[in-house]
């Protein structure tokens, strides 16, 4: 069997990892620390993209906000710790939350957005997923593709 745990990531794919997972592990802990501040207010800047889709349930942001932090933290891990396997855990988690999140955005625009701050929305989504699936062909295409151990 292949050793997976080689510590050899080019700086490119952790910086990729860093930018998807800090955000999520921002963006989960702020709203699980304040719910109601979080759909009211988030990205920070107008528009409040989670206020477009009301009401407001705190249930629901909290469990957002732990799916939100959990993604980013495996994948801030995967940075951190440059092993394949936890790459490619990371990629695998990532892509559970990031894929079915963008695909409701793609196909359930806002009444509340205009057309273009819905493009602008779902594109970002869209690109982390993109993001995602890129580390994880890359760590595939290592192993399966080329049968490296070595990054």
């Amino acid at each position: 069997m292949e050793n997976l745990t080689d510590r050899g990531q080019p700086a490119y794919l952790r910086v990729i990892m860093l930018l998807l997972g800090v955000p999520n592990m921002v963006t989960g802990a702020w709203a699980l620390a304040s719910p109601q501040g979080w759909f009211d207010n988030f990205p920070g800047w107008a528009p409040a993209l989670v206020a477009a889709y009301p009401p407001f349930n705190d249930h629901l942001v909290v469990d957002a906000g732990a799916g939100l932090f959990a993604s980013g933290l495996v994948m801030t891990a995967a940075a951190v710790w440059p092993k394949r396997d936890i790459a490619i855990l990371a990629s695998i988690a990532y892509l559970a939350f990031a894929l079915p999140h963008a695909a409701w955005h793609w196909v359930n625009p806002s009444d509340q957005l205009t057309a273009s701050e819905d493009v602008v929305s779902t594109a970002s989504l869209v690109l982390a997923v993109v993001g995602a699936a890129f580390v994880l062909a890359w760590q595939w295409r290592k192993i399966h593709v080329k049968g490296e151990v070595s990054a």
